[in-house]
């Protein structure tokens, strides 16, 4: 497919009331309104094109941008693509889904989670917070800075409250990423959850409500789904 023919179809499958929905969660024009979940019809008929995915990024398009995401190989994403894709993520579905999603299963998550997570730019920063999560939930135990983990959970004890918006939504997503997939480190993130309690985040003109942590990793080990890794964070 071309990127004008992935554009037409996208065009047809959007929607004035999910514009409205994604404008209020912080999209901007241009973009057509596409539910993630009818996007994925157009999955199949992508494939994986490489160049394709990087052309219909780079055309600044919100549905496009995510669809590119679902159909990029992430494993021959250099580390200049992904620095392009992140300076581009203007809101948080492309920074912390798209990008953050496509990174964790790069050659470089552990690396740009690091650089990110310290950037000055909010959605850069989030970006980071929710690809190391996404990497702790793919990587096993024994391949993680497990010291370096710990002080992540200390970091955000101490200065979550005070954060950037977004950011404090992410960090508190990386508390329970923690809690729910790394073993070894289940009990420090229960305690960081405890002591951080409820995380305040302006979630604009939504319903969308920010998870209370100890509550959610309870129901994770009430299934008895502590440690269980996924095969792939990208949907």
């Amino acid at each position: 497919m071309t990127v004008d023919e992935v554009m037409q179809k996208l065009e047809e499958m959007g929607t004035e009331q999910t514009k409205k929905t994604f404008l209020r969660h912080g999209a901007k024009e241009p973009f057509f309104g596409v539910r993630v979940g009818d996007m994925k019809k157009l999955v199949k008929e992508v494939k994986r094109d490489q160049e394709l995915a990087r052309a219909l990024y780079e055309t600044g398009n919100s549905d496009a941008m995510y669809l590119a995401g679902l159909t990029v190989d992430p494993k021959r994403m250099s580390k200049e693509d992904l620095q392009a894709w992140v300076s581009k993520a203007y809101w948080y579905m492309l920074a912390e889904y798209t990008v953050a999603n496509v990174t964790a299963e790069s050659a470089y998550a552990w690396e740009l989670a690091r650089e990110w997570i310290h950037s000055e730019e909010e959605m850069i920063a989030a970006c980071g917070w929710n690809t190391y999560s996404n990497y702790l939930s793919i990587t096993p135990d024994e391949k993680l800075d497990l010291d370096e983990i710990k002080d992540l959970l200390q970091l955000i004890q101490n200065s979550i409250h005070s954060e950037r918006n977004r950011v404090r939504y992410t960090m508190n997503q990386f508390v329970i990423a923690v809690g729910a997939y790394v073993s070894a480190l289940h009990h420090e993130a229960v305690e960081v959850a405890a002591r951080i309690g409820a995380v305040r985040v302006d979630m604009g003109q939504t319903a969308c409500k920010v998870p209370l942590a100890t509550e959610y990793i309870k129901k994770i080990e009430e299934r008895g789904k502590i440690g269980h890794k996924k095969k792939t964070c990208i949907c």
